[in-house]
């Protein structure tokens, strides 16, 4: 499915339907103040915070009860320790081919990662660790959902993910060079002042592919 670069307006008219909706930055927000100057899942605290984060945004990841094991809790401490520190720290506009292609792998496994134990193995899946990688690196990763993923990959799959990093920095550079500001302040111009770019490029995603879809009549 194509999709149109997204200039200035276009994202200036996502903006207006984001800021539309009730309490749209609100979870996000606590999240960052509570977990500043960033999510850290070495730290039991903030892995218990991004997974309450996660449940607010529709991911419906079950807290183990008293006494149960917390395959959550373990299997991400575990995926940190591994990629954690290798993570980018740059904006999207500026991730080079390598921090993408790392990007790509550290996606398939933390959306591999066990998420409930018993019978019935769950794993976080690919919509929730997209979310997570965002959480971690806002101003790095370009999230996405499955429609999003569908419609412009075809899979959802580490390579997958990366392409998609790929796509959202050549439109992250274009939009750049069209407005000639940095991103902060672009950002503001937008609408969406305390929202990263790579964000504000999903939320143009979101409106385009996946309100669009919801919307469409099925036959």
């Amino acid at each position: 499915m194509p999709i149109d670069a997204p200039g200035l307006t276009d994202l200036q008219r996502t903006a207006a339907v984001f800021n539309g909706f009730p309490n749209v930055d609100r979870s996000w927000l606590r999240l960052v103040d509570q977990t500043a100057p960033a999510v850290d899942l070495s730290r039991a605290e903030h892995r218990a915070l991004l997974l309450r984060w996660l449940n607010s945004w529709g991911c419906r990841i079950r807290y183990p009860r008293e006494g149960e094991p917390a395959p959550f809790d373990d299997g991400v401490a575990d995926w940190w320790d591994r990629w954690g520190p290798a993570l980018p720290a740059a904006d999207l506009a500026a991730l080079d081919d390598d921090e993408i292609a790392l990007l790509g792998d550290a996606y398939a496994g933390l959306a591999a990662v066990a998420v409930s134990a018993g019978p019935v193995r769950r794993s976080l899946g690919p919509t929730a660790a997209a979310k997570a990688l965002y959480a971690l690196r806002p101003n790095a990763i370009m999230p996405w959902d499955a429609a999003i993923a569908a419609a412009l990959h075809g899979g959802r799959d580490g390579p997958a993910f990366a392409a998609h990093q790929r796509l959202g920095r050549q439109w992250a550079l274009a939009v750049l060079a069209e407005t000639g500001i940095e991103e902060r302040r672009l950002a503001a111009l937008v609408g969406r002042p305390q929202i990263s770019l790579a964000k504000i490029l999903d939320e143009y995603l979101y409106v385009r592919v996946t309100m669009s879809a919801a919307a469409t009549p099925k036959g």
